[in-house]
């Protein structure tokens, strides 16, 4: 027995072509010039050689496709079986070429199994060839299909009008579901159908520990199958006597609904659940006229689109969140009946599918996460660079191949810095500039600008921090004047220079050095809190803005971190900090992956209590207060101890309340 294959090397294909391996004489895969390494994989994989399965120079587009008349000739009487499953799948493929390769690939392909005199033509059409039916189809039912206005859904359905109306040999029609991979392996080659959840559980599994119940949707029924059922029952069923004209659902006789689909994922993939869905039904009662034109508003549209891009999920999917039809499948249930074939569980394989998407085909693993494949050959200035923080990070840019500018006021401690940074291999331009004073700022960013052209990264580092409590301060004005002249104005200044150049090339990324004081109301830091907090305020208001020119910021609310800066504080010899290094990670992952916001969880949780029970923030931030005095020069004194005595209870506390300023 002999059989032909087109798609023969695609995903369902190469199942079923291994389980006709076991049953022919030659299998005969349609095969196009280029795609031929694919022939010789398919080849390697299933151990069998080139007079086992032989491959037909064609393409699915031209007349008997493409199969020239010799080989043609050859085939003539030959064949028993033709199988047709090369098809466009891509939902948002271009009408065009679903019209050329579903619908007249499957007319050629019928003329070409006309023109070979094979025993049987298999058409391996969809579920889509119903449309969006509502209700249940069943497998005699093919004229009452409804709403075929997506382009995918009705190539499918007239591909199989097509084979009804015109195919003049005994045929059998087959409509597999949603095909996922394979039951046992997970394997599958795209992502697809349900997969395009699989981004969203594993980034709500980061953020969120996987008891915590979420809110979502409920929405039609999806009828998802394995592909190792698919290529079992086509197998099967083909080899069937008496059936031919007969159509065959390969679906799941009992489907999940959207919801139950992405939580059974979930679980798979470790992520939280959706504890309350809701289902999009409910708001039937609001006219089609005011739901659509809500949709159609600038900013809804933006925001769906932000979301659905960021979890990866294509618009044409959410066309298909309510699917309404239904499959009845007795044809197939009666003729796979004692065969041991039947559908498996989702519940019993999603692990299966999950590990393999997770493993090879989630897109952030092919994507280049480093710094290096992030910053080489770009412009990078970050200020505050000759110590701590910014000294670290230069130096992390620096290794990474990026042009690193660095400004400091003291032209001898530049100097040093610089030749630190050149030695260890550092592409490094060094400039000096007070960044306190504003005429400076305007001149370092000229100099950059005429030497560099634009700026791809801007890391706002340099700042002052005074730890004095309100209550000593009433006679040191200057104390906030200075703080905000550096940690605001000369940040803003730089960013106000370099912007424009940003916004012209619609490519910019701004990193603000914050702090945790300004999530936890830090005591005893109020002028640097205040600077830091207007900085964040402004950025905010900026990234609205800026949002659709592709020029982004990210605050990093830092906590206390071992630099020169909290030197002279000694109370901070005792206390747990963040090393400079440890910091400069931090702003690498800023550069690379450009969040909103980094932030410990502590300090994030400090937000959020303050938003929620103020009262019980300010008494923990009070308690804190009272057990870390102001040191003594803050208060003045004179000829203090070097170095100030720690109580058991102090470092306790600091221990719990890691990374805040005291």
């Amino acid at each position: 027995m002999s059989y032909f294959v087109t798609g023969g090397t695609g995903f369902i294909g190469r199942y079923l072509v291994e389980k006709l391996l076991g049953r022919g004489e030659t299998i005969y895969l349609l095969m196009q010039e280029k795609s031929m390494e694919r022939y010789e994989a398919l080849l390697e994989k299933l151990g069998a050689s080139k007079d086992d399965i032989v491959a037909i120079t064609g393409t699915l587009t031209e007349p008997n496709l493409g199969i020239s008349a010799a080989d043609l000739k050859k085939l003539k009487g030959k064949v028993d079986h033709f199988y047709h499953l090369a098809a466009i799948y891509d939902l948002s493929a271009s009408a065009e070429i679903q019209q050329a390769v579903n619908v007249e690939g499957t007319r050629n392909a019928v003329n070409a199994a006309e023109a070979m005199k094979a025993g049987c033509f298999h058409q391996v059409s969809s579920i889509a060839a119903a449309g969006l039916y509502k209700g249940t189809f069943r497998e005699d039912m093919f004229k009452e299909a409804t709403k075929l206005d997506n382009p995918y859904l009705l190539t499918k359905h007239e591909s199989e009008k097509l084979v009804r109306e015109e195919c003049k040999i005994p045929f059998r029609i087959y409509r597999p579901g949603m095909v996922v991979g394979h039951s046992k392996t997970g394997e599958i080659d795209k992502i697809d159908g349900p997969y395009y959840f699989f981004k969203m559980l594993q980034k709500v599994r980061g953020a969120l520990p996987q008891w915590m119940p979420t809110i979502g949707i409920e929405g039609g029924r999806l009828n998802i199958v394995p592909v190792d059922f698919i290529a079992d029952a086509i197998d099967f069923i083909s080899h069937a006597p008496g059936e031919d004209g007969g159509c065959f659902h390969l679906t799941d006789p009992d489907p999940h609904k959207v919801g139950e689909v992405i939580n059974i994922f979930a679980d798979a993939g470790h992520a939280p659940k959706m504890t309350m869905r809701i289902d999009s039904r409910m708001f039937g009662f609001v006219p089609p006229m005011i739901r659509n034109g809500l949709k159609s508003l600038p900013p809804v549209k933006r925001i769906t689109g932000a979301l659905l891009t960021d979890f990866g999920i294509p618009n044409s999917a959410m066309e298909f969140i309510n699917y309404p039809t239904r499959f009845d499948s007795r044809e197939t249930e009666r003729v796979l009946k004692d065969s041991g074939i039947e559908v498996p569980r989702l519940e019993s394989y999603a692990p299966a599918i999950w590990d393999y998407w997770e493993r090879n085909l989630d897109p952030d693993l092919h994507k280049d996460r480093s710094l290096a494949g992030t910053v080489a050959g770009k412009v990078c200035v970050i200020t505050g660079a000759t110590s701590g923080i910014g000294l670290a990070t230069a130096k992390q840019l620096g290794a990474a191949g990026a042009i690193v500018c660095i400004a400091a006021r003291t032209q001898e401690t530049l100097d040093e810095v610089k030749y630190e940074l050149d030695a260890a291999g550092g592409n490094i331009h060094a400039y000096r500039c007070d960044f306190a004073n504003m005429e400076d700022c305007d001149v370092f960013v000229k100099a950059v600008l005429d030497d560099h052209g634009h700026v791809d990264y801007l890391v706002n580092n340099a700042g002052r921090s005074i730890r004095r409590s309100v209550n000593l301060s009433f006679d040191r004005f200057h104390d906030f004047e200075r703080t905000m002249q550096l940690n605001y104005f000369g940040s803003l200044r730089l960013i106000m220079g370099f912007a424009p150049s940003m916004l012209e090339r619609k490519r910019g990324h701004i990193v603000n050095i914050s702090s945790i004081g300004v999530l936890t109301n830090a005591p005893r830091f109020s002028a640097y809190v205040a600077s830091k907090s207007a900085l964040d305020s402004f950025s905010r208001c900026a990234a609205a803005e800026f949002s659709d020119s592709n020029v982004t910021f990210t605050t990093i609310n830092m906590p206390l971190v071992r630099t020169p800066m909290i030197g002279p504080t000694k109370l901070y010899d005792s206390v747990p900090t963040l090393s400079p290094d440890e910091a400069a990670d931090l702003i690498a992952e800023a550069i690379v992956h450009r969040p909103k916001r980094i932030a410990t969880r502590l300090g994030t949780f400090a937000s959020v209590l303050h938003s929620l029970v103020p009262k019980v923030g300010e008494i923990v931030m009070n308690t804190g207060y009272k057990m870390f005095p102001d040191s003594d020069a803050a208060q003045g004194k004179q000829n203090a101890p070097e170095k100030p005595k720690v109580s058991t209870e102090q470092v306790a506390f600091a221990a719990i309340m890691s990374g805040i300023h005291w």
